[in-house]
């Protein structure tokens, strides 16, 4: 076989990127400044990184960009009194609360509270039902929303393939699946998890197959159809002594034996995670426009 197709996620996120900038100088010169409001509960590391990120890439494109650090000992009321007042807050048009919050947080009750015309994670019940009817006001999250984007830019078909999601989480598996299945997408879908039975024998089933179940290199290459498409939306830290850092990030597939047998695979990191930061400013993009028609 040919090697495989690397789907680069930060030249694809950069394009994106690109186009978020342009979009909102134009928006900049109607008066309005698209703005993200970031909340951070606690100082767990991997978070502040995410954060970080994020903010960063809201200054970038000119957003107008708010990032709350509170404590980890915030209780659920003065958590949900913040996401009132950045409700309120005609200067914001979008709101994430970095997950997960420390244990003693009801995370559901904060996604509840987002006003859903803000949820730019796409998590609110009210846009998890404009994702299931495909209605285009909602917000789609945004991690299968950049694995959809690296299909479409890579030139992958989904029309009639068969898809395997191997994740059920309503932050990944459950809408990667929808959007799979949706009447742009055309595919055939089939959602499994670590209690499926045969899981192996489900995956090679798969012209694509995506991994979102947190799980190190779980997927290896017996479970592979030659010449399937492999998204690997897992991020994971495994002890490695030879490196500075005393780890190296692995995703939920095995790249040294899985790759060979794709005809297209991400690489981690930088496949999937650069599309989610994206896919998060085109989310705030869409919440300035519906907020000034």
């Amino acid at each position: 076989m040919n090697p495989p197709q690397l789907l680069d996620g930060k030249s694809i996120a950069a394009t994106v990127l690109d186009e978020c900038r342009a979009e909102a100088a134009a928006l900049l010169e109607k008066g309005i400044r698209p703005g993200l409001a970031v909340v951070l509960v606690g100082n767990d590391p991997a978070s502040q990184v995410y954060v970080g990120s994020k903010t960063r890439t809201c200054s970038d494109l000119g957003f107008h960009s708010l990032k709350i650090e509170l404590p980890t000992e915030t209780t659920q009321e003065q958590l949900l009194k913040v996401v009132q007042d950045l409700n309120a807050d005609p200067s914001i048009h979008g709101i994430l609360v970095q997950s997960p919050p420390p244990k003693h947080i009801d995370e559901e009750a904060i996604i509840r509270a987002i006003d859903p015309r803000k949820d730019v994670d796409g998590f609110h019940p009210e846009n998890v039902a404009k994702l299931v009817l495909e209605d285009p006001t909602g917000f789609v999250p945004c991690t299968p929303a950049g694995c959809m984007k690296l299909l479409e830019v890579s030139g992958i078909p989904t029309a009639g393939a068969e898809a395997v999601v191997i994740g059920r989480s309503m932050i990944v598996g459950k809408p990667m699946a929808l959007l799979l299945v949706s009447k742009i997408s055309n595919a055939t879908v089939t959602i499994a998890h670590s209690l499926s039975n045969d899981l192996p024998a489900i995956c090679r089933r798969a012209d694509i197959l995506v991994a979102a179940v947190g799980r190190p290199e779980m997927v290896k290459a017996d479970w592979i159809k030659p010449g399937a498409v492999v998204i690997d939306v897992g991020i994971n830290r495994v002890s490695d002594p030879s490196k500075k850092s005393g780890y190296r990030l692995t995703g939920d597939v095995a790249f040294e034996e899985v790759a060979p047998l794709c005809s297209a695979i991400t690489p981690v990191p930088g496949g999937v995670g650069p599309m989610t930061i994206a896919m998060l400013m085109k989310n705030t993009l869409q919440a300035a426009r519906q907020f000034h028609p």
